[in-house]
Formats: C-alpha cells, sequence, structure tokens
C-alpha cells in the first residue's frame, strides 16, 4: 500500500488545440482514484492548480503559438510544485494534464529537490528551445527547460539552474522529432529510444536498461504523454502520430517498472477528450497508471 496524492493541471496554454484543459476531469472519470483504492493505495485527490483560460489572457508580445502566454504558464507551473513540495515525503504524486508544460513544475516539484531521474514516454521529445520550435508552442519544450535549455524564466522555475541532468533522462516511444531537437538530445547526451529501438529490443530489454539507469537516484519521475500510445488504442490527443506503442507494449512497460519499484512520481497528460471516443484515452490512462502501481494479471 502506497500514499497516492492526485493533483490536477488543466493547461491547455501551451499548445494551439483547445480541449487538453479536461483531460483531469476526463482521467477523473475514468476512475483513476477508485481503480488505484482497489489495489489498496490510500488516496487523496488535491483537486486542480489555477489555470486561466486562454479567453481571459492578452497575447504577451508578438511571439508565436504558446510563448505568448509563457507567464501564465510559469505560475500555474510555479503552483504546481509548490503544492508539491508541501505533500508528506512519503506520497506518491499522480498528476493529471493539461499539456505536457505542466512536467516543468511537476518534475521539480516532486523531486523534492533532490537528483530525478526522468523516464518522458511519449510520441515526442519535448525537447525544443523557444530558438529552434517550428510553432513556438511551449508543450514541445518542457524537457529541455528542465535540462537547463531555453528561457531563464522557466529554466529557473525551482531555483538557480537545471531541475534535471541530461544524462539522467530517458524517451521512449519517439517518433516525431524536430531537425532542431535532434541536435540538442545528440550534444546533451539524452538516452532515446524510439519505435524503431522499441520494434528491435523488445520492451524487455528496454525496461530493464532503464532500471539500471536510473536504479541508485532517489527519485524517478514518469511523464507518460497519451500520444506514445498508437492513435488507434488512444484517439484523444492533439498531436497524433501514426505507429505508436500497442496496448500490450504500453502495460509491459508500466508492469515492469511496478515490478522494479522504481518510479516515485507521475504524470498522466495530454488527453484530449473532444477528440476522444467514448473517454477511451482517459480510461486507457487510467488502466496504465493501475499497471505501474501494482495491478497484476494474476
Amino acid at each position: 500500500m502506497r500514499r497516492v496524492a492526485i493533483l490536477g493541471v488543466p493547461m491547455d496554454l501551451g499548445q494551439g488545440r483547445r480541449g487538453v484543459d479536461m483531460g483531469p476531469s476526463a482521467i477523473r472519470y475514468g476512475r483513476l482514484q477508485e481503480t488505484l483504492e482497489a489495489l489498496g493505495h490510500r488516496v487523496e485527490d488535491y483537486g486542480d492548480v489555477r489555470v486561466p483560460v486562454v479567453e481571459s489572457l492578452r497575447r504577451q508580445g508578438q511571439g508565436p503559438g504558446g510563448m505568448a502566454y509563457l507567464e501564465a504558464i510559469r505560475a500555474a507551473c510555479l503552483e504546481t510544485l509548490e503544492v508539491l513540495r508541501q505533500m508528506p515525503p512519503e506520497v506518491l504524486p499522480v498528476v493529471l494534464g493539461g499539456d505536457h508544460s505542466i512536467a516543468m513544475g511537476s518534475v521539480v516539484g516532486a523531486s523534492r529537490g533532490e537528483r530525478v531521474g526522468v523516464i518522458w514516454v511519449d510520441a515526442h521529445a519535448d525537447f525544443n528551445t523557444p530558438e529552434t520550435s517550428p510553432s513556438g508552442n511551449i508543450h514541445g519544450m518542457p524537457l529541455a527547460h528542465l535540462c537547463g535549455l531555453g528561457d531563464a524564466r522557466l529554466v529557473n522555475l525551482g531555483g538557480q539552474g537545471p531541475a534535471v541532468r541530461p544524462e539522467d533522462v530517458v524517451l521512449i516511444g519517439v517518433r516525431s522529432l524536430d531537425r532542431g531537437e535532434v541536435g540538442l538530445l545528440r550534444e546533451r547526451g539524452v538516452t532515446v529510444y524510439t519505435m524503431k529501438e522499441v520494434d528491435v529490443l523488445g520492451i524487455p530489454a528496454i525496461a530493464q536498461a532503464v532500471v539500471a539507469k536510473m536504479r541508485g537516484l532517489p527519485r524517478v519521475h514518469l511523464s507518460l504523454d497519451a500520444d506514445a500510445l498508437d492513435p488507434e488504442i488512444a484517439p484523444g490527443v492533439g498531436t497524433p502520430v501514426p505507429g505508436g506503442l500497442t496496448y500490450r507494449e504500453a502495460h509491459l512497460l508500466m508492469e515492469l517498472f511496478s515490478d522494479a519499484n522504481l518510479v516515485t512520481s507521475l504524470d498522466l497528460v495530454e488527453v484530449n477528450p473532444i477528440l476522444d471516443v467514448a473517454n477511451r484515452t482517459g480510461r486507457t490512462m487510467v488502466e496504465l497508471a493501475g499497471s505501474l502501481l501494482g495491478k497484476r494479471i494474476f
């Protein structure tokens, strides 16, 4: 049994398609709390961080995409990290997005000031900077900012300097990269398992390598973007990319991380109910959280 805290961050300011701000509601409606309680966990829902709706904001400057709302995103991430820092140290936070820009707050807050490994399960690397991003959307930049690249207002959210060391980051399921990201990922030495590696090596070998890499770190944060999954099983995402993780590949990855007792905090992000079918994506994310937190077939 673990103490689990649910926190919603209904953010849709970091990207261009509306609806992902309803992601926390969709995941809750998918019976997240009931699923985790059925596994024996003690679960408390902390409600939602305050995030303004885009209609209430004036565009800040002439920057493209979500860069226009940088200060509002920064404020929501600061509130997220403060709520997480105030939780008892033994609590496992489950942070519900919202777009992936929320990870700048969730990773920093859940790290509790300790060195943290990050497992980024996503179709995209989210390793753009304002200079490399084709869109200017901040949901494509959080991992770069966590590693110290980009706008200082976001890099220094949790203090001075990067919150995460690039050598402590692993990406899994990647299949859509911008040219600028490729150069930065190679330059910084980030470990990347694209879908080619998933096909060639298989999930068990990748999970074993990730566990070995992360073992010994005091904190390990898993950030799960719904678009890591193939659109056939997760249609409710704003940036779908064909050829993603299958239902069983995703569950096996979570089950193997559960066996290793590795993960200390979790994001579930980028669920867009407007684009979904009967909340299929929200329910699938709940099922994956259950596999990560101990649900077994036998």
